[in-house]
């Protein structure tokens, strides 16, 4: 199945054998708000969630430069996120700032690992990860005390901010 939205479903080829299934369709609409309100349950489910199920999935373009959709299972992220605050530790006071686009993996540490422990997350704008001006504000504005770069990112930033600018930084 192709999850879309109204919007984006015409663009998806037509040489795609797959069902399409529109979002925000009046027919899924329908049947969303016709779920119940609270949480979904074991007994609401066909089988209870187990670790080993996918929690999402991503696609990579892998070596071939050609996009697959790679599942990742709940214990995957989770075992992550017990790594990252392990190793890391995410403190009372800290704000995480989020500027990695939803289709790279480190998107999904840095989007969860401050939510699992009850941290702020500042999330830049779109594209904004391209500007180490617009995220040199933005960490100095919203009090960043923990960020993520990969390394092509991170010269950039250190090439073009002055990180005594930067003093709410603790862990780059």
């Amino acid at each position: 199945a192709v999850l879309t939205d109204l919007a984006c479903a015409p663009q998806v080829p037509g040489s795609v054998a797959a069902e399409r299934i529109a979002l925000d369709g009046p027919e899924v609409l329908s049947e969303l708000r016709a779920l119940p309100s609270g949480m979904v349950t074991d007994v609401d489910r066909r089988a209870p969630l187990l670790p080993g199920h996918p929690a999402y999935v991503i696609f990579t373009s892998g070596s071939t430069g050609r996009p697959k959709g790679v599942m990742v299972e709940h214990t995957a992220i989770v075992n992550r996120l017990e790594w990252m605050q392990n190793t890391y530790t995410l403190k009372p006071g800290d704000r995480v700032l989020h500027k990695t686009p939803a289709g790279f993996d480190v998107s999904v540490w840095e989007l969860f690992w401050p939510l699992a422990h009850g941290v702020p997350l500042v999330i830049a704008r779109p594209e904004g990860h391209k500007d180490p001006d617009y995220l040199a504000t933005l960490i100095r504005e919203q009090r960043v005390t923990v960020t993520h770069f990969v390394p092509s990112m991170l010269a950039a930033f250190v090439s073009e901010t002055d990180l005594s600018s930067l003093p709410s930084l603790r862990l780059v």
